[in-house]
């Protein structure tokens, strides 16, 4: 129980057998004896152990901790998150292509139609001087 728990909260604190054992200041194979449930801490050492471990010495010596490393579960929710990223960002080009693609239409129309506009009033210009110029030579 004791040598379950000590490896299981070493692990789940993310911490090497050479990490907890540099805190305790002692040697990495007093760790690994502690673990293997060779030995045992005394009781000043167990108090170090537990604030090493950060939790209390009942609980070292209480029922068995669980691992709490659940990668299966947590990749899991990581491939459901990247996976609903994925759909957002296809929305947002999505969404952004056709914006795009609206005002590129909005831009040719209005291109098109000062162009038209323009060529318009050059013919009616040409139109109106043609027959100004004939009205004056019919002038006496």
């Amino acid at each position: 129980m004791l040598h379950e728990n000590i490896k299981n909260l070493r692990k789940s604190r993310g911490m090497t057998q050479e990490e907890l054992a540099s805190r305790l200041h002692i040697v990495r194979q007093t760790v690994s004896k502690w673990e293997k449930g060779y030995s045992v801490p005394d009781a000043e050492m167990l108090r170090k152990l537990a604030d090493a471990l950060e939790t209390d010495t009942s609980s070292l010596l209480g029922e068995t901790v669980e691992e709490n490393v659940k990668i299966d579960a947590v990749a899991e929710q990581l491939s459901r998150i990247n996976e609903q990223l994925a759909i957002r960002n296809r929305r947002s080009r999505r969404i952004w292509k056709t914006v795009g693609i609206i005002l590129a239409v909005i831009l040719i129309v209005q291109v098109l139609s000062c162009s038209s506009a323009i060529i318009a009033f050059d013919q009616y210009s040409a139109e109106t001087e043609a027959y100004t110029e004939e009205i004056i030579e019919s002038m006496p």
